[in-house]
Protein backbone atom coordinates (compact mmCIF):
# COMPACT_ATOMS: atom_id res chain seq x y z
CA UNK A 1 0.00 0.00 0.00
CA UNK A 2 1.20 3.03 -0.97
CA UNK A 3 1.42 6.38 1.58
CA UNK A 4 2.10 10.09 1.39
CA UNK A 5 2.95 12.59 3.93
CA UNK A 6 4.16 16.32 4.48
CA UNK A 7 6.52 16.77 7.33
CA UNK A 8 7.32 20.09 9.04
CA UNK A 9 10.25 19.51 11.49
CA UNK A 10 10.98 22.40 13.75
CA UNK A 11 14.17 22.61 15.86
CA UNK A 12 18.02 22.70 15.11
CA UNK A 13 17.26 21.67 11.93
CA UNK A 14 19.22 23.64 9.26
CA UNK A 15 23.18 23.85 9.30
CA UNK A 16 23.35 20.29 10.82
CA UNK A 17 23.40 18.27 7.57
CA UNK A 18 19.76 17.62 8.03
CA UNK A 19 18.54 17.65 4.04
CA UNK A 20 21.40 15.26 3.06
CA UNK A 21 20.12 12.98 6.33
CA UNK A 22 16.57 12.97 4.93
CA UNK A 23 17.90 11.96 1.59
CA UNK A 24 20.63 9.01 2.34
CA UNK A 25 17.96 7.75 4.11
CA UNK A 26 14.68 8.42 2.14
CA UNK A 27 16.52 6.74 -0.80
CA UNK A 28 18.07 3.52 1.20
CA UNK A 29 14.22 2.64 1.72
CA UNK A 30 13.12 3.76 -1.78
CA UNK A 31 11.18 6.74 -1.01
CA UNK A 32 10.15 9.66 -3.42
CA UNK A 33 9.54 13.16 -2.77
CA UNK A 34 11.70 16.08 -1.56
CA UNK A 35 13.69 18.13 1.24
CA UNK A 36 13.65 21.73 2.10
CA UNK A 37 14.63 24.51 4.36
CA UNK A 38 12.00 27.23 4.84
CA UNK A 39 12.89 30.24 5.43
CA UNK A 40 11.24 30.04 8.86
CA UNK A 41 13.94 27.51 10.12
CA UNK A 42 11.92 24.86 9.79
CA UNK A 43 12.68 21.70 7.43
CA UNK A 44 9.65 20.83 5.08
CA UNK A 45 10.05 17.18 3.69
CA UNK A 46 7.13 15.48 1.42
CA UNK A 47 7.87 11.37 1.51
CA UNK A 48 5.99 8.88 -0.27
CA UNK A 49 6.28 4.86 -1.05
CA UNK A 50 5.77 1.70 0.84
CA UNK A 51 3.64 2.58 3.94
CA UNK A 52 5.81 0.58 6.24
CA UNK A 53 8.98 2.66 4.91
CA UNK A 54 7.80 5.92 4.81
CA UNK A 55 6.18 5.08 8.64
CA UNK A 56 9.90 4.05 9.37
CA UNK A 57 11.27 6.93 7.93
CA UNK A 58 8.70 9.10 10.17
CA UNK A 59 10.99 7.72 12.95
CA UNK A 60 13.99 8.44 11.72
CA UNK A 61 12.95 11.92 11.21
CA UNK A 62 11.90 12.85 14.22
CA UNK A 63 15.23 11.64 15.69
CA UNK A 64 17.57 13.31 13.15
CA UNK A 65 20.86 13.37 12.64
CA UNK A 66 24.30 13.97 15.26
CA UNK A 67 23.78 17.46 15.48
CA UNK A 68 20.48 18.26 15.44
CA UNK A 69 17.67 18.72 17.97
CA UNK A 70 14.25 17.76 16.68
CA UNK A 71 11.47 20.02 18.77
CA UNK A 72 8.49 19.13 16.77
CA UNK A 73 7.60 16.77 13.96
CA UNK A 74 4.20 18.03 11.83
CA UNK A 75 2.44 15.24 10.12
CA UNK A 76 -0.19 15.88 7.24
CA UNK A 77 -1.30 13.40 5.05
CA UNK A 78 -1.60 14.05 1.25
CA UNK A 79 -2.29 12.48 -2.14
CA UNK A 80 -0.29 10.60 -3.65
CA UNK A 81 2.32 12.42 -6.14
CA UNK A 82 4.07 9.70 -7.84
CA UNK A 83 7.67 11.24 -7.96
CA UNK A 84 9.98 10.05 -9.71
CA UNK A 85 13.53 10.71 -7.36
CA UNK A 86 14.30 11.85 -4.57
CA UNK A 87 15.58 15.59 -4.46
CA UNK A 88 16.95 18.12 -1.94
CA UNK A 89 15.27 21.70 -3.18
CA UNK A 90 16.92 25.08 -2.57
CA UNK A 91 14.98 28.15 -1.86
Amino acid sequence: MKKSVRLYIEGTVQDVFFRGFVKENAESYNLKGFVRNLEDGRVETFIEGDANDVNKMIEIVKKGPKHSQIKRVTIKPERFQDFKSFKVLHI
